[in-house]
């Protein structure tokens, strides 16, 4: 859905994104009238490197959680911290004219997820010219300090400089590991029969 997204995005050019994307003043102004922005945003992207990277972390994390969740539950989970992303980006940007994309916000609520879901979790990673296998604790830890970290310093920043998202991010990561413990239901030792 994101990658098809964004081919439409890239079709329909500026006046798709302005009109589709989330602007938290705009939205303020007109909710009813905004309203779809809440969910068209989240499937759009601001460029190839944006949608690859976003892509890439769906696909080491998310289709684990979404076997542990179940086909359905994991688009109504996705969405719910696409959704908590945005109104965390809402709370510290109200004023702002930047219109907001991505699935970064959603992708950072399957993080949360699967950190509680997977603690001994391990991916491979691109270390130099090899893969290697890392814990996936060391590798969604470090995402988290980054996002810390840049959140920390974009809160200064004022609303219409544009850029990353950081406190979408961190909304989504908290969203998806507190909703985790509603959707992810039974583990599968709890599922065998006797």
């Amino acid at each position: 859905m994101n990658v098809l997204f964004f081919f439409v995005e890239l079709s329909g050019g500026d006046s798709f994104i302005e009109k589709w994307a989330f602007v938290p003043s705009r939205f303020l102004a007109n909710p009813a009238g905004d309203f779809l922005t809440l969910f068209t945003s989240m499937f759009m992207h601001a460029g190839w490197l944006h949608l690859g990277g976003n892509m890439l972390y769906l696909w080491i994390f998310g289709d684990n959680v979404e076997d542990r969740f179940g086909h359905v539950k994991f688009i109504i989970f996705y969405l719910l911290c696409g959704l908590a992303a945005t109104f965390a980006q809402l709370a510290f940007s109200m004023d702002s004219n930047v219109p907001n994309l991505g699935a970064s916000g959603a992708i950072a609520g399957v993080l949360g997820a699967y950190i509680l879901l997977f603690p001994q979790g391990r991916v491979r990673v691109l270390q130099g010219q090899r893969v290697v296998q890392v814990s996936a604790l060391i590798v969604i830890g470090l995402w988290i300090i980054l996002q810390l970290f840049s959140g920390i310093g974009s809160i200064s920043n004022a609303a219409d400089t544009g850029g990353v998202a950081y406190m979408a991010h961190i909304g989504g990561f908290i969203a998806g590991f507190v909703l985790t413990f509603v959707f992810r239901g039974k583990s599968p030792r709890q599922l065998s029969t006797s």
